[in-house]
Order: C-alpha cells, then structure tokens, then sequence
C-alpha cells in the first residue's frame, strides 16, 4: 500500500474486520513519505489498535499526533473524527475531562456524517462512564444520520452500543430488538471483530435475561472469534466473569479477573477495564468466601472510578466495599447509613442492583435491632421479588423473608422462603449441566437457612424434615441432561484419554510430563466448557417431598436419621414407626474436625504396622458418636439405619460409630434420593457384568472368583476394558463390579475418575448412559469421595450414578489396602447371590473378616449407598 493510495482511508473500518493486518498496513504507509491526510488516517489506525489491543500511552501519542496531521491537512471532518477516537482513548485512561474536551471540539469540527459518528463514541463514553441517559440521547441524534448515509458499519455499532445501554438498565426486551437488528447490518459486512463484539453482545443478553447456559456458549463463541483475530478480550473476560458468578463459579471468576487485570498491567491498557475488572474480581472474591480479597479490590476500584470520574461504576463498588466490610468487621450505624446512601444512588440511575443494596441496609440494620430503617430498606428491595431476572427477584423475596422474620411471622418467613426457592427452582431447571445446577443452589441457601431455624423454633420435627429436603441433594431429584450427540465433545473426550493415558505412563517410568499436563488441562476445559453449554431439557415437576410417604415406606423395622445443621449444631431426625423425632447433637464444626482425624486414621491403618492406631480410630468413632447421634443413639431400635448426612460430613465413616457398627447402614444424601432408590425396580435379565482395570497390586484378584461365581457374568479386563465398551456394557445391567484405580478430583470433581484399560473413566462419561447399573460396587480407594458445593449438593462418582437409575453402590471413602479389599469383596458378593441387600450383604462381609487392624480399617472404608 502506498501513501498516494485512496485505499488509506479503508484503513479505519479496516481496524475491526482485521485488526493485525490494518496495523501492519497503517505502518507501512508511514514509512512511505505519506501526506498529512493519510499520515493523520495511518496514525488513527495505529492508535486504535494500541487504545484497544495494546498500550494506552502509544496510543495518545498516535493520536494526538493524528490530530495534528489532520489540522495541518485543513480537513475539518478528518480533524473531528480524530478527535473522537482521542476522546475515547482519553477517558479508557482515566483523563475524563480532557476526554469530554476532545468530543466537545469533535462535535463542533464534524458535520453531517462525522459528527454522527463522533456523537457515537461520545454515546460510548457516557456508557463507559455510567451516565447512561446522556449515552441514550447521543446515540438517539447519531441512528438517523447513519442510516440516511447507509453507513451500515455505523448504525450497527449504533444500534450494539443502544442494546448495551439498555440492557444497564434493565431493559432486556428493547436490548433485544436492536441486537437483532444490528446482527441482520454485521451479516452484510465483513467486520470480523465487530461481528465477534456482535455475538459477546448477543451473550450478555442472554445472561441478562436469565439464560446461562446460552451465555456461556455465545460468550465462548466471541472469545473463539477473537483468538482468531489474535486481539485481547478484556470486556468479554468481565462479561465472562459476571456470568460465571450467576453460575455459582466465583472462585474461576476470581481466578480469571486477575488474570486478566496481569495481563492489562504487562500491556499497559486502559485504565477504565483496569477498574472493571478490579469490581469484578471484588464480587467474585466476596462470593468465594474470600473477604480480605474483596475489600482490597474494591478500595482499588473505588479510587480508580472517583478518579475517572465514573460515579456509576463508583457507587456499584461502593456496594462491594460495604458488604466485604460487614463480613471482615461488624454491623455499624455508619454501615446502614453508607448502605442505604448507595441504594439510592443506584436507584437514582435506574440499576438493576439497587434492591441489592436495600437488601444490604435492611440486612445491616435488623443485625442493629433497628426496626423501622429495616423495614423501610427491606420494604424497597422487596419490590423486585415480582418482575425481573430470577436472581434479582430471589433479592426481593430475601428482603421479604427478612421483614416477615423482623414481624415475628413465621408463616410469613416460610412462604417468603417458598416463593424464593420456587423462583430459583424454574431457573435451575434451564442449567442442563449437573455442575451448574448444583452450584447454583447456594443462591438459594440463605432462604433455605431461615426456613430451618423458623421450622426449629416452631417445635415441628416434621416440618423441620420437609424444609431440610426441599434444599438438600435436590440435584440427584432428577436425572440431567444427556450430552450432546456433539462430535466435538467425543473427539474432546478421546482425546483427554489418550492423553491422561500417556501422561499417567510416563509418570509411572519417572519421566517429566508438563507438555502432557499442559495438553490434558486444555481438554479438560474444552470438555468443561462444552458441557456448561448444556440446557435443561424439562421444567420441574412440581413433585414435593412428602413425609408420610417416607414414614411409611420405612415401616416399623426401619429407622432413617436425617442430619440438619441450623446455626451450626446438628439436629437429628429420626424417622420411623410412623413419626418423626428431634434429637439435639453437637456442634457441625467440631464434627468435621474429628471426621478429618478419623480419615486421617483409616489412611494409615491401610498399611501393615500401624495396629497402634486402631483404638485412637475407635476412640474418634466413639465421639463422632456423641457429636453427630447424641441422644438419638439410644433410639434407632434394632432394625436397619439409613444415615442422611449434610453434604459437609460426607466422608464419615458411619460403620465406625459403635451404635452403626453391627447393624445393617445405608447411606443417602436426601431422603428423597433413599425414597426414589426404594421404588426403583430392577432391569429385567439379571445381566451382570465385572471389569478388571490395569495397574491394581493385587491384580483385581476378586474379579476371577467372581466370574466363577456368577458364570454368565459379561468379564471385561486387559484391552477389553476400555471406556467404550466399558460404557457399553454398564448400561442397563443388573448388576456391576468394577475393580480399577479411583482418583477423587476436589479441584473439578467431574474428571474424578476409574482407570481403564485406555484411559480414565470420567464422571461425564457416566452421564451419558441412558440407565446405569442397577446395583454398582466400586471396590477402588476414594471412589465415595465428593466435593460439597452449592447449598448442600455433592458432586462425584457416587452422586453421578444415583440419578440414572442406579438405586445402590457400594464405594470407599478413603485409600484401603488391596489386599485386604479382596476378602471383603469376595464375602459381599457372597452375601448378594443369597438374596442380601448391599447394606446386608456389607455388614455381614465386614464381620467375615480376620479381626486385624488392616481389615477391619478396610471393612469401615467401604458404605452402601442408596436402597437397593
């Protein structure tokens, strides 16, 4: 390209269909002996792609240098279109009035056409500065003119920018139509980075509406376009963020702002996504559990948006800097005053977070004893529990919940708590991914919590019970969405097997694997990403959990003991012989605590020598005893116990407590699961089928003996067991044992896994199966291992299975010696081919075995889960 060349001035809108190409164009034409008119358009271009992509401060320079290139070219339109894109580079870096200056001469200078396009990139810094009616009015002026001129690239910015405003506001439906709009103009033009900004646009409606799944997709599809153009997405990572903490992800949100604001640092960008992401990344801390974090992220941006004049985001960090306060100190007069100043600021911009901080100050003052400013904070921030984004409405029942409490209305807390919950129900039921579905209850757990405590205070265990089912394990209620038939995620899925496989390999010959792990963490997010992208196929059926049918399929002989945490001691509830009783226990903290004592027990009995340890593990059972059983110990009659524990005391080893240890045990994270186990019936046929995986140290020496025991048994080991056909045979059958390697994954528990013959065995592996095994052992370490997330949700192999129809697993919640598995495996099936149920048939093969400290530990290891 020559300097002389019309083609310069196709530069510009050349900078957002391909950023790298129009950069290395613009620089060619300044080597060339330019004229101030082309070089003015040459240095436009590169200061463009510094102010977006790149660094600020060049970016300045550039185009102040534009700038007097074109005063020197005596072009007054090329004067005020320089003078746009100055002002909005002007502001990203926090220099708002010398940015408004630019616009203000900008506007003067342009007629026509020009200044319709100046008045849009003013229309952009206002939104940019949060003065969202100011935006509204000069993207108003600017859509005409760029229609009339049939400046289509123009109206469509327009048009995106307008949606974007709109949507601040809360105005979804009015976003909507000129997305739509401005993606019929993109689809006539070839503006690669436009059109990616078109489709994060489309994604942050969807978030806003409600519909995460479809946000996460369309944002993952933006950010698959940008990599393509190789351009820094910082607007799309806040966007990013914002959803992924709707998604109950905040500590990936947390980990991605940061990220993010490192990389802003190392460029030297803008100042203005610096602060954004700085709230961002205080939100997400905050929701993480991680308030220090939150309260210095927040002071930060508070600072950087006074400085820059942007008292809209200013007064939304306010908001942050207020809770992570409460949270690190205590309840202040001070703290309801700046709380309650905040709701009205926000209110006074028409935010969609104002009922959040009236929350916030009806909250801070009812802490106070203060009623009346309570009631009045509360009273404005339930106003938004009737219309808006479910989560905003779960705001205003919150608020509801609270002035009910505050009146001393139980039956007003309840109903306030139901209406809430029910809210949060339909928007779970458009998450297909069972992660997201379970992370997303912790939207619901403050509802949830107030329920209880009214349900305790009322002296109703029955009530008590109901409110403890209708937010515990509600995930395993309903089996999830199936994957997609999507090629993508098999070749994905092939592909992390493969390499998990040679990784593992090269582990075990003691060679270095980081490009393998590299490559393994990239599938995984690809996996991960692809499954988050699931919708939910059903609405909720409306099914209640009903007490009087649990009393009465328990009968007389069984007892169930649900354990309900409220204000942190255990309450016990024991169900049978037609009626529910209420037990006082200990403290929730104190029983974790002794539960980590006991694992930590159990791991070293797994190894010949450490017999010593076996009475401070008997010892650690007995006061688990007290603390989670209390009283109710002397009441569980001689029948069989199933134990529903709350997700935080899911590795307790139930066998161990000495009132457990003789009896028949099963184990349920709800009594609804138990319930829905029970009445499972079992696939006709009876198939059953055993699979040996590689690398145990006893070879998986059950497997044999038990293919002799059951004769027409589908044996699937060596190269027969790979995933595949493993899947293939799982479906459906009667009855499965597999022996194979366990590895729990805390840090993303749906790769928890089994190792087969090519590779893991993933939990999303299980999920596609149409019905798992009826009946499943899992005679493998850690394979009973879940991670608590949500309100009170487990995610793992075991939590997998249950809603696919399997009604009953036996698993391990802790390493155990394979030698000693074997003798226990063998007595169970022992037990099952006379007709025992799982539970039956483990409690009588842990009194099978030799009475030392290795086996007995072994025999505490492994639980029966479910009915069957």
């Amino acid at each position: 390209m020559t300097a002389g060349s019309d083609s310069v001035l196709e530069l510009l809108p050349k900078v957002f269909a391909a950023p790298g190409e129009a950069l290395a164009e613009a620089e060619e034409v300044l080597g060339a002996d330019p004229s101030p008119l082309h070089a003015s358009v040459a240095h436009q271009v590169i200061g463009i792609w510094q102010r977006d992509f790149g660094d600020l401060r060049l970016a300045l320079a550039h185009l102040r240098r534009a700038r007097d290139l074109a005063a020197r070219a005596d072009s007054a339109d090329r004067e005020a279109d320089v003078l746009g894109t100055l002002g909005v580079a002007l502001v990203h870096a926090g220099r708002t009035r010398q940015g408004l200056a630019a616009f203000e001469r900008g506007v003067v200078r342009g007629a026509g056409h020009t200044r319709a396009r100046v008045l849009y990139r003013r229309a952009y810094v206002w939104w940019v500065l949060g003065h969202h009616r100011e935006s509204l009015e000069d993207v108003r002026r600017a859509i005409p003119v760029l229609r009339q001129a049939d400046d289509v690239i123009w109206t469509a910015r327009a048009l995106t920018l307008r949606a974007t405003v709109h949507l601040a506001l809360g105005a979804v439906e009015r976003a909507d139509a000129d997305f739509t709009s401005a993606e019929a103009l993109w689809d006539t033009t070839g503006q690669e980075h436009d059109k990616a900004d078109a489709v994060e646009s489309r994604g942050l409606a969807a978030f806003r509406s409600g519909d995460i799944p479809a946000a996460l997709r369309l944002l993952d599809e933006a950010e698959e376009r940008y990599a393509k153009l190789g351009t820094p997405t910082f607007m799309l990572d806040i966007r990013r963020c914002e959803v992924l903490m709707a998604a109950g992800l905040a500590p990936e949100a947390l980990a991605e702002a940061d990220a993010a604001i490192g990389v802003l640092d190392e460029i030297g960008g803008q100042s203005t996504r610096k602060a954004e992401l700085l709230l961002v990344a205080a939100r997400a801390a905050r929701l993480a559990g991680d308030p220090h974090t939150s309260l210095a992220r927040a002071a930060l941006a508070v600072r950087l948006f006074a400085g820059q004049r942007r008292t809209w985001w200013e007064t939304h960090a306010r908001l942050v800097l207020i809770e992570a306060r409460l949270v690190t100190g205590r309840a202040s007069g001070r703290l309801v005053a700046d709380a309650a100043a905040v709701a009205d600021r926000l209110a006074s911009f028409g935010a969609p977070a104002a009922p959040e901080a009236s929350l916030l100050a009806g909250r801070i003052a009812l802490a106070l004893g203060w009623r009346e400013d309570a009631e009045r904070h509360l009273g404005t921030a339930a106003r938004s529990r009737r219309a808006g984004p479910p989560l905003a409405r779960m705001t205003g029942w919150a608020a509801q919940a609270l002035r009910a409490r505050a009146a001393g209305s139980g039956r007003g807390v309840l109903e306030a708590c139901r209406r809430g919950l029910d809210v949060l129900d339909d928007h779970r039921t458009t998450l297909g991914a069972s992660e997201l579905r379970a992370r997303a209850t912790a939207q619901g757990a403050e509802l949830a919590a107030l329920a209880q405590r009214v349900s305790l205070d009322s002296g109703a265990p029955r009530r008590l019970l109901v409110w403890s089912e209708r937010w515990r394990a509600t995930v395993l209620t309903a089996p999830p969405t199936r994957p997609p038939a999507d090629p993508a995620l098999q070749r994905g899925l092939t592909a992390f097997r493969e390499i998990a496989a040679r990784a593992e390999a090269a582990r075990m010959e003691g060679r270095p694997v980081p490009a393998l792990e590299r490559e393994q963490r990239r599938l995984e997010r690809e996996i991960r990403s692809r499954t988050l992208h699931m919708r939910g196929e059903a609405p909720g059926d409306g099914d209640r959990f009903d007490p009087g049918r649990l009393l009465a399929r328990l009968g007389d002989a069984v007892r169930l003991v649900e354990l309900v945490v409220v204000d942190g001691r255990v309450q016990v509830l024991l169900c049978g012989q037609g009626r529910v009783r209420r037990y006082e226990a200990g403290l929730l903290a104190d029983a974790e605590t002794e539960a980590e004592h006991v694992q930590a027990g159990l791991r070293r009995l797994a190894h010949p020598g450490a017999e010593a340890r076996l009475p401070v593990v008997e010892a650690a059972g007995r006061r688990l005893e007290e603390l989670l059983l209390g009283p109710a110990a002397q009441h569980l009659g001689d029948g069989p116990v199933v134990v529903v524990p709350p997700g935080r005391l899911h590795r307790v080893p139930w066998s161990l407590l000495p009132s457990l240890r003789e009896r028949v045990v099963s184990v349920s994270p709800s009594a609804t699961s138990w319930l829905r186990a029970r009445e499972t019936e079992p696939p006709p046929g009876g198939r059953q089928v055993l699979v040996r995986g590689p690398g145990l140290a006893t070879g998986g020496a059950e497997v044999p003996e038990l293919a002799d025991r059951y004769g027409t048994a589908t044996l699937l080991e060596d190269d027969g067991a790979s995933v595949p056909r493993v899947l293939g045979e799982l479906g459906g059958a009667a009855l499965a044992h597999i022996a194979a390697h366990g590895a729990f994954r805390a840090d993303s528990p749906l790769f928890s896994s089994l190792r087969m013959a090519d590779g893991p065995l993933i939990v999303h592996d299980f999920e596609r199966l149409d019905r798992s095994p009826y009946r499943i052992i899992l005679s493998c370490c850690d394979t009973a291992r879940f991670a608590s997330v949500g309100a009170d949700e487990l995610l793992g192999l075991v939590t997998a299975l249950l809603p696919l129809g399997t009604a009953g697993v036996v698993a391990c919640s802790a390493p155990v010696n394979d030698a000693a598995v074997v003798p226990l495996m063998v007595a169970l099936h022992k037990g099952l081919s006379t007709g025992l149920s799982l539970a039956e048939a483990l409690r009588d093969a842990r009194a099978a075995l030799p009475a030392d400290a290795v086996h007995q530990a072994t025999g505490w290891a492994f639980s029966a889960f479910g009915a069957a």
